[in-house]
C-alpha cells in the first residue's frame, strides 16, 4: 500500500501531534507515524503526565499520613501501590485516547510503526512506503546513561522504570539533580523510600534561576531528601538485592560507598534519531 500526503509527521508527542493537527486544520492532507501502541509520545505515556499523576497522588497520601492530624483529622492511610499505579494509568489513557479522538476529528491518518526516511519525500513504515511533500521529524528524546552503567529497569532504572516499580524500595539513589530525578525521587520519598540525590554540579536544577535553585534545595532537604552535590558516580555494581555505588567529589578526592535497593539514572536525555535513516 502506498499513499501520498502533503505532510508526514514522524512522532506523535507534543511536538508531533500538535503539528499534525495544525497542518490538518490548515487544509493539508496529513499523516502521523507512531510506533507505540498509543499516541502522545514520551510525555503522555512515560513522562510528564504519569509523573504528575504520581506526584499528585503521593502528595495526598503524605498529607493524610503526616499532616492531617495537625488539623484535627484523624486517619491512618494505607498505601495501595497497585491502586495508585492504576490511577496513573487511567490518567495516561484518558490523555492518549483524547489525541486519538483529535486525529479522527481532523482526518489525520495514523501510520502505525517505525518511520524511516528512505529517499527525499519518501517515508517507509513497515512494508509500506508513503510520499510526502513535507516531512516533519518530531521523534523526541531518549534516556542518557553514564558510561559503563547499564539500565536494566529493575535495579538500575530510567524514569520509565521509576514509573512502574512494583513495590516501594527501602532506599533509592537518584543520579542527577534535574527535574526528572527530583520529580521521581519526590514520589518515592513520599511513599516511604530513603532517597539520596547525587549531582555533579554544586546545586540542583542546572540552568534554572539561581534563587529558585537555592529555595528548591532547602525545600527538598526539609522534605527529607538527602543530597550529595559536586559529586560524581564512578561505578555502579548491581547484585541480586541491591546496588553498590562508588561516589567521588567532582573536583577529585577520596571515594565513598553507597548502597541502595534501586538506582534511578536521570542525567538527561538525548535526541532520538536511531534508525530514522537521516
Amino acid at each position: 500500500m502506498s499513499a501520498s500526503y502533503d505532510v508526514i509527521v514522524i512522532g506523535s508527542g507534543p511536538g508531533g501531534y500538535v503539528c499534525a493537527i495544525r497542518c490538518a486544520q490548515l487544509g493539508l492532507k496529513t499523516a502521523c507515524v507512531e510506533k507505540r501502541e498509543t499516541l502522545g509520545g514520551t510525555c503522555l505515556n512515560i513522562g510528564c503526565i504519569p509523573s504528575k499523576a504520581l506526584l499528585s497522588a503521593s502528595e495526598k497520601y503524605e498529607s493524610a499520613k503526616d499532616h492531617f492530624y495537625d488539623m484535627g483529622i484523624e486517619v491512618k492511610p494505607t498505601l495501595n501501590l497497585q491502586g495508585m499505579m492504576g490511577f496513573k494509568d487511567e490518567v495516561v489513557e484518558a490523555n492518549t485516547k483524547g489525541i486519538e479522538f483529535l486525529f479522527k476529528k481532523n482526518k489525520i491518518d495514523w501510520l502505525k510503526g517505525a518511520g524511516v526516511i528512505t529517499a527525499p519525500g519518501k517515508v517507509t513504515v513497515g512494508a509500506d512506503t508513503y510520499e510526502a511533500k513535507h516531512i516533519v521529524i518530531a521523534t523526541g528524546s531518549d534516556v542518557v546513561s553514564l558510561p559503563g552503567i547499564e539500565i536494566d529497569e529493575k535495579r538500575v532504572v530510567s524514569s520509565t522504570g521509576a514509573l512502574t516499580l512494583p513495590e516501594v524500595p527501602k532506599s533509592m539513589v537518584v543520579i542527577g539533580g534535574g527535574v526528572i530525578g527530583l520529580e521521581m525521587g519526590t514520589v518515592w520519598r513520599r511513599l516511604g523510600a530513603k532517597v539520596t540525590v547525587v549531582e555533579f554540579m554544586d546545586n540542583i536544577l542546572p540552568g534554572m534561576d539561581e534563587e529558585l535553585r537555592k529555595e528548591a534545595l532547602k525545600i527538598f532537604k526539609k522534605q527529607g531528601i538527602e543530597f550529595k552535590l559536586a559529586s560524581k558516580v564512578t561505578s555502579v555494581i548491581t547484585t541480586r538485592n541491591d546496588v553498590a555505588l562508588k561516589i567521588e567529589p567532582a573536583a577529585g578526592g577520596p571515594a565513598e560507598n553507597l548502597v541502595a535497593e534501586v538506582v534511578l539514572m536521570a542525567v538527561g536525555r538525548k535526541p532520538y534519531t536511531d534508525g530514522l535513516g537521516l
